[in-house]
């Protein structure tokens, strides 16, 4: 299993039975692959749909039915369409209980920066900045770290913030961080790993949970 699905499979565990859900592009869209039989969830896009299915196999899809990120994608019996307005009125409505987005940095006051490198060519903000303040739950789904390791992980965002003090919990291949008024709480880890290197590739202070669990 690759890093990036060992990080939605984990992420998928976070869902709830009935949950309306927006999962950013990139590794976020892996999510809907693990979703529990027992469970029933509404995906969400912020071009207008609700009840998005799987992403179609092979050449068999309608074109003219994608996410936000232009991807094909099908559709669940029951789906809705609706324009942009309607979507955004959704989000900023407090109506979406979970967004599960990637970041480039992630700090311990739960402010991430995801839209934007000074200097560089990046796809843009998206829906990010309304998901992230209209959604119930925020999930960061990421690598533990950059190229080199560097550390994405920080006690203060570098970057231009995306949202600030809006992010819940950080799921890695590495970790689960649930982010507290007291700091970034360590509350479980891979089996192939350490507490002390969780800290070591992690550039702010994780407070460890007492229930700290072992595997996922």
């Amino acid at each position: 299993m690759s890093i990036k699905e060992i990080i939605a499979k984990r992420v998928a565990q976070e869902l709830q039975d009935g949950d309306v859900v927006n999962l950013g592009i990139g590794l976020p869209t892996m999510v809907s692959d693990y979703v529990s039989e027992e469970i029933t969830i509404y995906l969400q896009s912020e071009n207008g749909i609700l009840g998005m299915g799987p992403v179609p196999a092979g050449d068999s899809y309608d074109r003219n039915i994608v996410n936000a990120g232009g991807k094909p994608v099908t559709v669940e019996p029951g789906a809705c369409y609706f324009d942009s307005a309607a979507s955004f009125a959704i989000i900023r409505g407090g109506h979406v209980d979970m967004t599960v987005l990637g970041a480039l940095q992630v700090d311990q006051e739960g402010s991430l920066a995801s839209h934007i490198i000074p200097g560089k060519m990046v796809p843009g903000m998206g829906g990010a900045m309304d998901l992230v303040t209209g959604s119930k739950k925020v999930i960061i789904a990421m690598t533990h770290t950059a190229k080199e390791n560097a550390p994405k992980i920080l006690e203060k965002i570098t970057l231009p913030a995306t949202a600030v003090g809006k992010v819940d919990k950080i799921i890695t291949e590495l970790a689960v961080i649930e982010v507290t008024n007291a700091g970034l709480l360590l509350k479980e880890i891979a089996a192939d790993t350490t507490v002390a290197e969780v800290q070591d590739l992690t550039a702010a202070k994780l407070l460890i949970a007492e229930d700290l669990k072992i595997g996922f």
